[in-house]
């Protein structure tokens, strides 16, 4: 939350010209950046009207919370109303949505997607985008919890005419969803005073802010429903567009033969295997011919264990992209390829027989698969030498077979906090953006720490095991791998620093000395007790995350150096310096984005990790309510708020 205070008081700062500049410096504060220029103007412009419209309603002293973080995430309502209900005196909130288009029309094809002039994609409905928000704000905040009548929604679009909103206006409302224009000021107004009454707000707005948030679901650990029975995610703005599109594609293909492939494209946690599982479900529990297919044998390995557990047909819905070699031409309806970045150029291998080698790109043979393919990735988690998995190159094929393809964008962060400025911090820290390391500003979602020893590292994530949270240390594949153990024997410590050591995860499909084996080692308890690398981690996220950078990317006066002879991992060794120095980088990107709740670094190199020091240094923020406290200290004495 960016800023707060009584109706009254932000309408006295609109009037005054101020309002806008004292939520800029809210911004500034707590996000550490300038605010968009779409932002500025929904201060400027938006914010005021429903001022207006609160005051005219006399309820001058419901609490306006602007900017309202949504819990693991990096979306935010434009404004939460926070005061009582006239009736039950109990607490009650609503979520605005304010869009300043001057026109907008419905998708035509697509039903809960709408289309505004000007703008080349389609956008979430806003009826349906702040349905999402109440009910992900149900799901997460305490105070809402099991009590979902508090909390109702409103898309506002005041410079919309009333009949260039009334398609729009009609798909799907509910009891506690509204649409309106500014030409429907007065339905407005009966909708506020029937869900606020003319009551001090600021107890209630305390109340939200300072509730716990529960846990996001780990995906793993709600698989086995998500596909099987119902919805387990909420899904938000282009998540939900994404699958609004895949499902249109699947439609057309069903009713007109129509081919379409589709790419999905986004950073770590950004959604896309929430996406995939959801699209899984929702065509299996449809009876629509569907399968799941990953490069990766742990995420392959996971779900066909947890997710089709006591279901054999289940569990033959999750493949391997090498699965499709001699599939029959559009034999399945959908073709959900997660982890898409692990494409190769070719399915087969030194154990592919002769007559199975057909000599079709890997890329070929998955879009000739389905009527519909669908390809989930991010570019920076290319980790192996041969991964090729890329936009241009899911483009180029399915040009070359004359079919359309529709790439989505992903922009909504549900790892590390949802945080933004930590993924930001991570790709500068690593040169996968320009500019060079920066440092790193605590936004109060995510905790970031630096440690001096792998003793501190592993103390530190034992505490927060303690506390009920789940953590796993992971580290650069820099330390031999003993991968032939005789039965009997445990794990022999290959991850060896000074006088702490301990064994890599288990290499295999069998438990050893009460490990897991390795495609289970993120989602096991056991799996605490080993180091992780790249491979075993890769689409997994847990709680807390601790990180060993090796030798094998160290930092030197004003660069980073990737050291090849450091490294043994063996897919490296017929790579280039040039590939190698990339492939490192991503590796480090993957580690450094499993956490959802904080990452904890600790680097072998003493150079490193001074840098590091310098780097994060200043107070450490934890994740929870730190945002609030900080913008209540910066700006209580404006707003009024308690």
């Amino acid at each position: 939350m960016l800023y707060r205070g009584p109706a009254s008081l932000l309408a006295a700062q609109a009037l005054s010209g101020s309002l806008a500049s004292a939520v800029e410096q809210g911004s500034l504060l707590l996000r550490g950046h300038q605010p968009s220029q779409a932002e500025m103007r929904m201060w400027e412009r938006g914010l005021p009207r429903v001022l207006s419209v609160l005051l005219e309603a006399g309820l001058g002293q419901v609490e306006v919370l602007v900017e309202y973080d949504l819990p693991f995430t990096n979306r935010s309502a434009d404004l939460v109303l926070a005061g009582i209900h006239p009736v039950t005196g109990d607490p009650s909130y609503v979520v605005v949505e304010v869009k300043l288009w001057s026109q907008v029309e419905p998708d035509g094809e697509i039903a809960h997607l709408c289309r505004v002039p000007g703008l080349a994609r389609p956008l979430l409905n806003p009826i349906e985008q702040v349905r999402g928000y109440c009910s992900y704000l149900a799901s997460y905040n305490a105070a809402l919890a099991d009590r979902p009548e508090r909390i109702s929604g409103v898309a506002f679009l005041p410079y919309v005419a009333e009949f260039a909103a009334q398609e729009t206006l009609a798909v799907s409302p509910s009891s506690n969803v509204a649409m309106f224009t500014g030409g429907q000021r007065p339905s407005f107004i009966h909708l506020l005073r029937s869900l606020l009454a003319p009551a001090d707000g600021a107890e209630s707005a305390d109340l939200l802010l300072s509730a716990k948030t529960r846990p996001t679901p780990q995906l793993v650990s709600v698989a086995a429903a998500e596909v099987r029975e119902r919805e387990q995610f909420v899904l938000l703005d282009e998540q939900r567009v994404a699958c609004e599109v895949v499902l249109h594609a699947v439609r057309q293909a069903q009713q007109t033969d129509r081919k379409e492939v589709i790419v999905i494209t986004g950073g770590p946690g950004a959604g896309k295997s929430v996406i995939a599982l959801s699209l899984l479900g929702d065509m299996y529990r449809h009876g629509v011919a569907a399968l799941h297919a990953t490069g990766s044998s742990s995420f392959t390995t996971t779900m066909r264990r947890i997710a089709a557990a006591r279901k054999r047909q289940v569990h033959d819905l999750f493949k391997y992209f090498n699965s499709f070699m001699a599939a029959e031409r559009n034999g399945v309806d959908v073709l959900i390829c997660d982890e898409a970045h692990r494409i190769r150029e070719s399915s087969a291998n030194r154990y592919t027989r002769a007559a199975q080698r057909t000599g079709k790109p890997q890329i070929e043979e998955l879009i000739d698969a389905a009527r519909v393919p669908v390809f989930l990735l991010d570019e920076d988690q290319i980790v192996r030498p041969g991964e090729m998995g890329t936009v241009d190159l899911i483009r180029a094929a399915a040009a070359a077979k004359g079919l359309d393809c529709q790439v989505i964008e992903l922009g909504s962060q549900f790892r590390g906090g949802g945080s933004d400025a930590y993924l930001y911090w991570v790709v500068r820290l690593l040169g996968l953006e320009p500019g060079g390391p920066v440092e790193w500003e605590p936004d109060g979602k995510v905790t970031l720490k630096v440690v001096d020893s792998p003793h501190e590292l592993e103390e530190f994530l034992e505490a927060r095991r303690e506390e009920g949270y789940n953590a796993r240390i992971t580290a650069g594949y820099c330390w031999k791998w003993t991968t032939k153990i005789t039965p009997g024997d445990p794990l022999p410590l290959d991850v060896r620093i000074g006088d702490w050591a301990r064994p890599w995860n288990v290499y295999g499909d069998r438990s050893i000395a009460g490990a897991p084996p390795a495609a289970l080692w993120a989602t096991d308890p056991a799996g605490f007790g080993q180091v992780g690398c790249v491979y075993t981690a890769q689409g997994f996220e847990y709680d807390w995350s601790g990180v060993i950078l090796g030798p094998d990317l160290v930092w030197r006066t004003d660069r980073w150096i990737a050291d090849r002879s450091a490294s043994k991992d063996p897919v490296f060794r017929r790579s280039t310096d040039a590939d190698i120095d990339r492939l490192i980088r991503n590796t480090y990107k993957v580690l450094l984005t499993r956490g959802m709740m904080g990452t904890v670094l600790y680097s072998t190199d003493s150079e490193t990790r001074a840098k590091l020091r310098e780097l994060v240094s200043g107070p450490q923020v934890t994740q929870g309510r730190a945002s609030t406290r900080v913008a209540k200290l910066a700006i209580g004495g404006v707003c009024g708020g308690s």
